[in-house]
C-alpha cells in the first residue's frame, strides 16, 4: 500500500550531501516526493512509496558519511497520485 510521509530532520543534516542521498535512495527504492533545506538548519521531506520503501530510503541516508540525524518529525498525509518523481528543492 502506497503511503506518504512528511518527515523533518534534525541533526547534522545541511551541508553533507544529504539531499543528494535522499534523491538517491528514492530513485533506488522507487519514491516519489521531494526534499528541501529549511531556514533553521533541518531538513524537510515528502516521500511516498510503501512503509518499506520509506524505510530504506531513510537508512540509507543515515548510513552517508558526515549524516547524523539526531531527532525526526514525522506524520503520514494524504498520498499524491499524480506525482511520478523525486526531487530536490
Amino acid at each position: 500500500m502506497v503511503i506518504r510521509k512528511k518527515i523533518r530532520f534534525y541533526g547534522w543534516v545541511q551541508g553533507v550531501g544529504f539531499r543528494y542521498r535522499a534523491k538517491q535512495a528514492a530513485d533506488l527504492y522507487g519514491c516519489t516526493g521531494w526534499v528541501k533545506n529549511e531556514y533553521d538548519g533541518s531538513v524537510s521531506m515528502e516521500i511516498q512509496g510503501t512503509e518499506s520503501q520509506i524505510d530504506q530510503v531513510i537508512l540509507a541516508i543515515e548510513r552517508g558519511t558526515y549524516v547524523r540525524i539526531e531527532n525526526m518529525d514525522c506524520k503520514t498525509i494524504p498520498a499524491d497520485a499524480s506525482e511520478y518523481a523525486f526531487r530536490m528543492r
